[in-house]
């Protein structure tokens, strides 16, 4: 069963129309394919209508939507002969993160990524996409093994953030991504990294030091979310009832989702991201193997770009790229 966001209802009454009448001509032998096909017309404009205009706080329900596509389901949908890695070699396996052996297009290359989990059961054993320190060492150590054997890596960034635990906290969560961001920016190998979901602070930065980095076009990418946002820099004022409270806190997100600037246009326009990967009308889940093939396609394309570099020239651009993101003014 499908799964429709608020903004999404127009769309949902129509589709659940043209499913109502298919249903009804299956059992009555009738032809109302006529009224299907204008149906159909009618609620495709109202996709491309409608997610032409998102605000971003409605880019932000649709890149955390439990039915868009997973780090494993991309690598299911475009890499081939997918060998999994476990373990960090100090303390455990994190589920959190996957990565292994993979082909993309016929290319060797070293695929990672935050997983969040498909169902209650899963969600919990991946801990809803939150890494811990384990699940950054993982990617480290397969990263590293990337540049013993020459390999690019790929990493696919979908986490709300790293886990706040005690735990995580206790076996060094800090730093185990301040390490991966000192490490990623000098392994001598090409990195691409994709957005495919949400983008969360930290915990998602630990796999997005890159040479190339990469959106889906519904996806976001930000320092903190807008419901941590607006709990830092917006109180409450005075006594409200439940209403008056759940609408400010509405609100509050909303402007929230604005001023982050977290979306992929904003990103692309501060030249923190290389490009943005369309997603058909409707988002990634409405047609997975479609945005599987435009990641493939053009996570291959990086590689051959990257690949005539030397390792020292990799990193010098790499370096170069990082400084130039972020600009300031000085006041005379």
């Amino acid at each position: 069963m499908k799964y429709y966001l608020e903004f999404e209802k127009p769309i949902e009454e129509l589709e659940l129309k043209i499913e109502e009448l298919k249903r009804i001509s299956d059992r009555k032998d009738m032809d109302i394919s006529s009224a299907v096909r204008k149906l159909e017309k009618k609620a495709k404009e109202l996709r491309t209508e409608i997610f032409s205009n998102l605000t971003p706080w409605q880019k932000t329900l649709l890149a955390r939507h439990s039915d868009r596509p997973y780090t494993l389901d991309y690598i299911n949908l475009l890499a081939e002969g997918f060998m999994e890695l476990h373990g960090d070699r100090r303390f455990s396996d994190d589920p959190a993160i996957v990565g292994g052996f993979a082909k993309v297009n016929g290319i060797k290359t070293i695929i990672i990524g935050h997983q969040k989990g498909r169902g209650t059961k899963e969600r919990i054993y991946r801990n809803f996409g939150q890494p811990q320190p384990e699940g950054y060492r993982k990617a480290l150590r397969l990263m590293r093994f990337a540049e013993r054997f020459k390999k690019p890596i790929v990493t696919f960034i979908d986490t709300p953030g790293a886990y706040p635990g005690i735990g995580a906290e206790e076996r060094g969560q800090s730093e185990a991504i301040a390490t991966n961001l000192m490490e990623m920016s000098r392994i001598k190998t090409p990195i691409i990294s994709v957005v495919i979901g949400e983008g969360g602070s930290g915990g998602a930065l630990a796999l997005g030091v890159a040479d190339r980095v990469f959106m889906l076009e519904h996806s976001i990418y930000s320092v903190i979310s807008p419901e941590g946002c607006a709990a830092i820099l917006w109180k409450k004022n005075g006594e409200m009832d439940a209403e008056e409270s759940s609408k400010a806190a509405d609100a509050m997100k909303l402007t929230a989702a604005a001023a982050l600037r977290l979306t992929a246009q904003d990103l692309l326009a501060f030249k923190i991201i290389d490009d943005i990967i369309p997603e058909p009308s409707g988002g990634a889940h409405r047609d997975p193997e479609a945005v599987a093939k435009k990641i493939s396609e053009t996570i291959s394309k990086s590689i051959e770009e990257l690949s005539s570099k030397t390792p020292g020239k990799l990193i010098e651009e790499r370096y170069k790229r990082l400084r130039r993101i972020g600009s300031f003014e000085i006041e005379s």
